[in-house]
């Protein structure tokens, strides 16, 4: 199967921190559904608000995000699909898009997780 990660857009600075009890139990649901969907979750990540990022361009280094921006990435989550459809359906339905956010859904050219078994 295919591996996409799947970026979560959310309003600057996007803290996760700042989620309802509600908003936090639908993302839990929202990857115990990833399965019944027809995929695997394989990793899954909320960033700090953007405020904390530090970027690097060059031999430059800067406090705060890479670009001055109204949205900002807020997660990351792999999964394996079957293919691209799987994969948009599954995303589509991160709770963060109907909480005025978004979704950008790459296939995964390559990486690898430290530790984890050889397949």
């Amino acid at each position: 199967m295919a591996q996409y990660a799947i970026l979560l857009y959310a309003k600057t600075p996007a803290d996760a921190d700042d989620l309802t009890p509600e908003q936090r139990e639908a993302h839990h649901q929202h990857g115990q559904d990833v399965p019944a969907l027809g995929g695997t979750m394989l990793a899954a990540f909320a960033l700090q608000p953007s405020t904390t990022a530090t970027s690097i361009r060059g031999d430059v280094v800067t406090d705060g995000p890479f670009l001055d921006a109204k949205e900002v990435v807020a997660g990351v989550y792999v999964i394996e699909a079957p293919d691209l459809d799987v994969a948009l359906d599954i995303a589509r339905r991160n709770p963060i898009t109907q909480l005025g956010g978004g979704v950008e859904v790459r296939p995964v050219a390559s990486g690898f997780v430290q530790g984890a078994a050889d397949a």
